[in-house]
């Protein structure tokens, strides 16, 4: 695989295990104000709690790019557009709903780039980055 699919696979799998991670510590931003009303009402758990777990779902979908690109990919993309329609139930955030949805095209883009199969670490015909 060329340069561009190594950009790819190291982005979206660092990326996620870092943003995800980021829900637990919000050095970056206070996650919890992403979260529309209408998601939290009627759960059993407080909305920091859920974007915990968000966080690592996000962790995990980081991993699952570095172990099978061709999914993850897939999972991110969806992972993406699942958090564009939240914020644009909350409003007021139409331009970070706009930049996810241009970084879910990347991630689809990796995952239509890299072989059928688990390729970690060089196996089933793709190079490791």
């Amino acid at each position: 695989m060329g340069p561009g699919y190594r950009i790819l696979r190291l982005t979206y799998t660092i990326a996620p295990i870092l943003l995800g991670a980021d829900k637990f510590f919000h050095l970056l931003v206070d996650w919890d104000k992403y979260l529309a009303p209408m998601f939290r009402r009627g759960l059993p758990i407080s909305g920091h709690a859920l974007m915990n777990v968000f966080g690592v779902v996000e962790m995990l979908a980081g991993l699952l790019v570095w172990v099978a690109p061709r999914y993850g990919g897939y999972v991110v993309a969806a992972w993406l557009w699942a958090i564009v329609i939240n914020l644009l139930v909350l409003r007021g955030y139409f331009d970070v709903a706009a930049r996810d949805l241009v970084l879910s095209m990347g991630a689809l883009a990796l995952a239509r780039m890299s072989p059928a199969g688990v390729v970690a670490f060089g196996r089933g015909g793709g190079a490791a980055p």
